[in-house]
């Protein structure tokens, strides 16, 4: 006895055994073999034939024993093909859906918005907290000009010191210099303009 669907065959062969006392009492039987049934449809199987056997008690029974169990086994492939069809469906609706969300990327809602922003406030201060650490272990800020001379008031006579530290051992080149008197001044000359000291006349 065969139920078949594309590509699937169920298969169930039984064996009948007559008793003394058949059709008053039912012949023995068992599945001598089966294939792609499941243990439930075994015994579902196995079910089936005894009620239709206690319920032909007195007749001839075997080929209504042989008719349940072929129509069983089709429910049995109507079973496979929705179990199948289903699956089909849902993958194709796995398929579509993985695809409109490549195509459209994720849609924003108030939900995964907020839990964005938590996770993003998160990272910003740990990289505040991390960047204050650096700045705490490389020691403290260099202080300006005005900062330093507030925090060493020594700094206001440093130039005075240094003066006084160098004594008579600044030199002057006196070469650099002129005798005053050696400068041909004309200061009697109603014309004279020391503006004009450094031009050229003929």
């Amino acid at each position: 006895m065969q139920g078949k669907m594309a590509k699937v065959t169920v298969d169930a062969t039984i064996k009948f055994t007559y008793v003394e006392k058949y059709p008053d009492e039912p012949p023995l039987w068992e599945i001598h073999s089966q294939e792609n049934l499941e243990d439930r449809d075994v015994e579902d199987i196995l079910t089936l034939l005894q009620q239709q056997a206690d319920e032909n008690l007195g007749m001839v029974m075997i080929f209504t024993l042989v008719t349940a169990v072929q129509e069983k086994l089709n429910e049995i492939v109507d079973v496979m093909k929705n179990r199948r069809e289903e699956e089909k469906r849902r993958k194709e609706k796995e398929a579509e859906e993985a695809e409109k969300v490549a195509f459209q990327g994720t849609v924003v809602t108030i939900e995964n918005f907020l839990a964005w922003k938590a996770k993003f406030e998160l990272e910003i201060a740990e990289l505040r907290r991390k960047r204050q650490k650096e700045e705490e272990q490389a020691g403290k800020p260099k202080l300006t000009g005005k900062q330093l001379f507030e925090r060493d008031h020594n700094l206001d006579t440093s130039d005075i010191q240094f003066l006084e530290d160098a004594g008579n051992n600044v030199e002057v080149d006196e070469s650099l210099f002129q005798e005053i008197d050696d400068l041909d001044l004309d200061e009697d000359d109603p014309d004279f303009d020391p503006l004009d000291m450094g031009s050229d006349e003929d």
